[in-house]
């Protein structure tokens, strides 16, 4: 066994099937094949369940690949200590992120940090709150932008009070200006984002006990829109999320008493971060604070 057929192995799961992995990794598919066949033949049992669309890890693999994962961080971060200690700004960093600070935060973060530390390259992971606390439990991504809902047993750092705002179609008239309370929507149409991408609306009807009616589950923010737009439902979302999104025939209103999310960065033990991964996670707490986003 060796780093190298660690380092397959662990592009394989991550992306699904032997010719993705081969094509990130930049060597032929035979090379994948041939080094996941021996490292199977090392251990004494398949790694894989091999199908037509890709392959799935064995209840085998599932067993190793948190160790395996564990050994490559671990030589990674040996790796940047030895970079530091030579004086080299070197590494890689993974970021997990939900799709609103992807749009809003993380473009600007991404150029700041490549001007100071041009040599460390960001990988960036793009999903739903639970795919994002999954990730960082398993050591895909060495950080991630979460909310308190799924934070969980991890290391967080609460960076952003997020109010939720109630988006309605044009025509829906509101029975308090300016504003809705949580008993203006009971028994209200609502327009649902998948499970996993709905934590807020699941929280804010449970915590009131609210009554709702749904058949639109929906996965993407200007989906949502558009559906409410249509006239199908009302619901719930950050302020952060409709700041880049194209909205014509809906208008957004402030709850009252105020209802938010908490959105913060999470690791699983700072102690245990990379030099690299350090280094961004101390440079995006000033960044938002310098640029007066950091509002906890």
């Amino acid at each position: 066994m060796s780093l190298i057929s660690y380092g397959i192995f662990d592009a394989v799961v991550k992306h699904g099937s032997f010719l993705r992995a081969s094509e990130m990794l930049k060597i032929s598919p035979s090379a994948v094949s041939h080094s996941i066949a021996k490292l199977e033949e090392t251990i004494g049992f398949p790694l894989f369940i091999r199908g037509k669309t890709g392959v799935q890890l064995t209840n085998g693999g599932k067993e190793l690949l948190p160790h395996i994962r564990t050994i490559l961080n671990e030589v990674e971060n040996l790796n940047q200590l030895v970079a530091q200690l030579n004086g080299l700004e070197k590494g890689t960093v993974k970021v997990g992120t939900i799709n609103s600070v992807c749009v809003s935060w993380l473009p600007e973060i991404i150029r700041s940090y490549a001007k100071l530390y041009p040599t460390i390259e960001l990988q960036i992971f793009q999903g739903g709150y639970q795919e994002v606390a999954t990730w960082i439990q398993s050591g895909i991504v060495d950080i991630g932008f979460l909310s308190t809902s799924h934070a969980h047993s991890l290391e967080f750092i609460p960076v952003y009070k997020d109010p939720l705002l109630c988006i309605v179609p044009k025509k829906y008239r509101p029975l308090h200006p300016g504003y809705i309370t949580s008993s203006d929507i009971e028994n209200h149409n609502f327009v649902h984002q998948r499970e996993g991408y709905d934590t807020e609306t699941n929280e804010f009807i449970s915590k009131h006990n609210l009554t709702v009616h749904t058949q639109f589950h929906i996965v993407d923010d200007q989906s949502l829109i558009a559906m409410v737009e249509s006239g199908f439902g009302i619901c719930i979302m950050p302020e952060l999320v409709i700041k880049h999104l194209h909205i014509h025939n809906v208008d957004a209103y402030t709850f009252k008493p105020e209802e938010y999310r908490i959105l913060g960065l999470a690791s699983t033990n700072k102690h245990f971060l990379s030099p690299a991964a350090l280094k961004l996670h101390s440079f995006i707490l000033t960044h938002l604070a310098e640029n007066n986003i950091k509002n906890v």
